[in-house]
């Protein structure tokens, strides 16, 4: 079932669990999130990132999330991760797109603030939900939305402002996980957490979950923090599952790689405390 993410965020908030954002790059892994999710009976936000459009085009990624999502029963949103710039959010809105983000993260609050309510006074209109994010999360390797950079966490002072300013419907937060794979677990500011918490009326998101540590994350999605983006250890998995396993051709290489994806995802619902639909 296609939505948009807003009432299974405000819902996450509420009753204090989180729920994946799994980052599909091709119909495989996008597949494999869906059937896991309809298994399960769990919501599922379905990001496609601007950074990945030379994998697959928008409108590859479009039609994948739309049809996908219309086959099972379960709330599915089709996401838009890490949108750039007004345009290509726009044309992600106008081919379907439930729910959009725009990372205008590295910008001053003034223009982030600016460049979140133009894509808000659009998306808004067509009822698609919009998420921002304040503070900045750097990128720790490869296959990631930005060039590498330190993190900035987020500033409890400029929260209220940013909220009133621009309505946005959830809120990304930098409290010390970066994209892409750690050396070692991160160590995350729960503090920093705790204040943006008590203060935020809509959803928070933190970004970089993978590799962030199975405690670290069950503490996030049980104190806050109410969608979470994984996309490299799916990866990881993967390439250990094909590594392993020592695929005979293309196709058995496919299948070990959908099965290590779908297996991360089940153990994402049961670390982040997602509750049935």
């Amino acid at each position: 079932m296609l939505v948009n993410s807003k009432a299974m965020l405000n819902k996450a908030k509420k009753e204090n669990y989180a729920i994946p954002a799994t980052n599909f790059i091709d119909l495989d892994s996008a597949r494999t999130f869906v059937t896991v999710a309809e298994k399960l009976n769990k919501p599922l936000i379905l990001p496609f990132a601007q950074a990945h459009k030379d994998l697959i085009s928008l409108e590859e990624a479009a039609l994948i999330g739309k049809y996908l999502a219309d086959k099972v029963s379960v709330p599915v949103a089709l996401h838009l991760d890490h949108g750039e710039d007004f345009a290509f959010i726009k044309q992600a809105i106008d081919l379907g797109f439930t729910s959009v983000m725009i990372d205008a993260s590295k910008e001053s609050l003034g223009n982030n603030i600016k460049l979140t309510k133009e894509v808000v006074a659009y998306a808004h209109q067509k009822e698609v939900s919009v998420e921002a994010e304040l503070g900045h999360v750097g990128a720790g390797t490869n296959y990631e939305n930005h060039e590498t950079t330190d993190s900035i966490y987020t500033e409890v002072k400029d929260v209220k402002t940013f909220l009133k300013e621009t309505l946005v419907d959830s809120l990304a937060v930098s409290i010390g996980t970066a994209h892409g794979a750690y050396k070692g677990t991160p160590v995350l500011n729960f503090e920093r957490l705790q204040e943006i918490s008590k203060i935020c009326e809509v959803p928070l998101v933190l970004h970089g979950g993978s590799s962030s540590g199975t405690d670290n994350l069950n503490r996030c999605a049980t104190n806050g923090i109410s969608k979470i983006n994984i996309f490299t250890d799916f990866l990881q998995a993967a390439y250990r599952k094909n590594k392993d396993g020592k695929p005979k051709d293309y196709l058995e290489m496919k299948q070990l790689a959908n099965q290590a994806m779908a297996e991360v995802l089940e153990s994402c619902y049961k670390v982040f405390a997602t509750k049935d639909v």
